[in-house]
């Protein structure tokens, strides 16, 4: 065997080794290490934004560890993450949530990515009574089953495009027009993060009595949207909204711009993970964003400090900008290291208790749980993508400049 073929062999087996040995080997106690759980979606279609979650988390456990870890009762604990790849499938997300919990031993779990696998992840943990703090799974129906042991830092699915419509009726009112006139257009995905971004949607337009004059459903490969688009021609409505994960975004914005279609409002989200700006340039301009976190927003915490520290740290260890995904698992991390020190303890009925009472500030945001396990203190952000750059627009309190409205016709661009 040639010098060149034994390299290639040792160093795919070495590959190789590293691979199993991050998926089976058990959890071995080691002094003063605090282990942590989670299944993450490193392959399949989360592949992308679970590898910002897994992200998120090693940046803020290494940032705590740095720290000097988490103090319990005087003696400090560095932090370890244990991780599977649930492959994207509920189901195996489930068992291997199972195998943290029964046989690594686990007492503390960080949620997956997506609303569909913590949902199948959230009943393992109630079951054996692991507290399991969460950021990726936003839907309503996951804070319906009278779960107690799940706290999501994340603002849920009904809050991501609400603050359009509000704005909307702002802008709306600022140019002599009736907020009452303004029609809205609805094209989501059936998943149920987007069904519950639908229901914030309509109830936010029946609350400025605006109607509702397409109520569509995303096609399951994305692959054209031809049909709801034509719609739009036709009925030309002063609101389009748009919510499916980074595929519908990447084919509204190009169809959007291939068809010439013209509406005063777009907003849409998902639109750093589907890379608009860098997949269309120009043609995603003036499209509204939403988002769960900026680093231009003037939080601030004791770990990282600003919203604006955090993304630098996380540019010097990654080489890229964050995106929120990363940032809200990052905070998913403070707040269970937080809830461990003022527990003083390693029980996780103590733990729980001391999670249920969080009120915290981040780089994040605001932290505080509602007795379903939401955040309450936290409010969406709107921005608006013009030249590339992302703008705060909403809520009010929080913008950095006012949105474009209408938007430009294509004619005029």
């Amino acid at each position: 065997m040639s010098s060149i073929l034994l390299r290639a062999c040792f160093a795919l087996g070495l590959l190789v080794g590293v691979a199993i040995a991050s998926q089976t080997e058990a959890a071995t106690p080691e002094k003063n290490v605090l282990l942590i759980g989670a299944t993450l979606s490193f392959t399949g279609e989360h592949a992308v934004n679970g590898k910002h979650v897994r992200k998120g988390y090693n940046l803020a456990a290494r940032r705590l560890n740095e720290l000097g870890g988490i103090n319990i009762d005087g003696k400090k604990y560095k932090i370890k993450i244990k991780y599977y790849d649930d492959e994207s499938n509920p189901a195996i997300a489930a068992k291997y949530a199972k195998r943290l919990v029964t046989k690594d031993k686990i007492k503390l779990l960080l949620g997956p990515y997506g609303t569909s696998i913590t949902a199948a992840v959230a009943p393992i943990a109630e079951k054996y009574r692991i507290p399991m703090v969460q950021a990726n799974g936003a839907s309503l129906s996951l804070f319906d089953k009278g779960y107690k042991y799940q706290f999501a830092v994340l603002s849920s699915a009904d809050m991501y495009l609400a603050e359009a419509i509000n704005l909307a009726a702002k802008l709306a009112k600022k140019n002599g027009l009736d907020p009452t006139k303004l029609t809205v257009a609805i094209a989501v995905e059936n998943d149920p993060f987007s069904n519950d971004l639908r229901i914030g949607v309509i109830a936010d337009a029946k609350k400025y009595k605006m109607t509702v004059v397409i109520d569509e459903k995303l096609p399951r490969d994305f692959d054209d949207m031809t049909f709801i688009l034509d719609k739009v021609k036709t009925l030309k409505p002063d609101v389009l909204i748009i919510s499916g994960h980074e595929a519908g975004a990447d084919l509204a914005i190009r169809q959007i711009h291939e068809q010439k279609i013209d509406v005063p409002m777009l907003a849409m989200t998902h639109c750093e993970a589907a890379d608009v700006h860098g997949k269309y340039g120009l043609y995603a301009d003036y499209t509204l964003c939403s988002t769960q976190w900026s680093s231009s927003m003037a939080n601030s915490g004791k770990w990282f400090g600003s919203a604006h520290n955090y993304r630098k740290r996380y540019e010097l260890e990654y080489g890229i900008e964050p995106p929120y995904q990363a940032a809200e698992s990052s905070a998913a991390v403070l707040v269970l290291a937080d809830a461990i020190e003022r527990a003083a303890s390693l029980d996780n009925e103590k733990i729980r208790a001391a999670l249920a009472g969080t009120d915290i500030s981040t780089f994040f945001g605001s932290i505080k749980f509602d007795g379903v396990g939401r955040n309450i203190a936290k409010p969406m952000v709107l921005r608006q993508l013009i030249q590339g750059r992302y703008s705060i627009v909403a809520p009010s309190g929080l913008a950095q400049r006012e949105a474009v409205f209408p938007r430009p016709k294509w004619s005029a661009r």
